[in-house]
């Protein structure tokens, strides 16, 4: 099938190699404009699926916007018969939506309806959800409120961090890509609309979200420092006074009266710190203002805290 596939990061890497390997005609790639890179910004750095389409000899194409009529212009001379999209992060306008004859797909990383928006993987997790998983729908006007053609769920691992979950995902969103356009290839794909009753939101992450709340349960902060892993990751002044980032944990079974937010211990195996409820967290890797990260115990060695 002649397919115009549209993908910026690492996520949308593995259905584009799906979609080449399984032997489809890829007309043409779209991906977000090159982002400048280094100290003094001079430099750019091509996105994930720009690299891996020109190493595919696949022409790439990089508009500032899909609205002004040159991204329409370039897809008519394309002339896909389906427009495959993963993680490019621009809505299409109403007039490439209805370009192709066999519609737009989209793959998206959580199950509908729930998770619809831009960062489903991080607030599964942030959440506390158990399960996710990957869902291909047909694109719509409204953001992910389109009919599912496959979904598949996956176990989110009990650690289990965004970044671990992500390149699950990408994996798993690469295949069900190729099922869906084979199906969709054969006149065998089914179109189940969405019970728009339970759709659930999934915001842009924010450096506001960063700080931890001590009051709350020790699995809900453990929940934010995965979810927010690696951007914007969860941070705490309460251990030194100095903003910390938190990027290892585990949730202890113990008790303590201590208020919320007091660091009960601090030993090579970690820095135990009382949360809600008499709850304890553990904290094993941490990065401290202009250092690397690092383990608790190397922390320690250069900065001992008296408990």
């Amino acid at each position: 099938m002649r397919i115009v596939f549209m993908g910026t990061p690492a996520f949308a890497v593995p259905s584009l190699e799906g979609l080449a390997e399984a032997g489809h005609q890829l007309a043409g790639v779209f991906s977000q404009p090159d982002k400048p890179v280094g100290r003094h910004h001079n430099k750019l750095q091509p996105t994930p699926v720009k690299e891996r389409a020109l190493a595919r000899g696949i022409p790439v194409y990089q508009p500032e916007t899909l609205r002004d009529g040159t991204a329409l212009s370039i897809l008519q001379e394309l002339a896909p018969e389906l427009i495959v999209v993963a993680a490019y992060g621009r809505f299409l306008p109403d007039e490439i939506l209805a370009l192709p004859p066999k519609g737009c797909i989209n793959v998206h990383s959580s199950l509908l309806p729930k998770y619809r928006g831009s960062a489903p993987i991080n607030w599964a997790i942030l959440n506390g959800e158990r399960v996710t998983g990957v869902t291909i729908q047909r694109m719509v006007r409204d953001m992910d409120a389109g009919d599912i053609i496959l979904q598949r769920a996956v176990k989110i691992g009990k650690t289990e961090d965004a970044a671990a979950l992500y390149d699950r995902l990408a994996q798993l969103g690469g295949e069900l890509a190729v099922e869906a356009v084979a199906q969709i290839q054969a006149g065998t794909a089914t179109y189940t609309p969405q019970d728009h009753t339970q759709a659930t939101q999934a915001p842009m992450l924010s450096k506001a979200m960063s700080p931890v709340d001590w009051t709350r349960s020790a699995q809900e902060i453990f929940n934010q420092i995965r979810g927010l892993y690696p951007w914007p990751g969860a941070s705490t002044t309460a251990i030194t006074g100095e903003p910390i980032k938190l990027w290892g944990a585990q949730v202890v079974e113990q008790h303590t009266d201590a208020d919320p937010g007091t660091v009960i211990a601090a030993a090579w195996g970690g820095i135990d710190v009382a949360c809600g409820d008499g709850q304890v967290l553990r904290i094993l890797e941490l990065q401290a203002p202009g250092k690397k990260r690092m383990s608790v115990a190397a922390y320690l060695a250069g900065n001992p805290i008296q408990v």
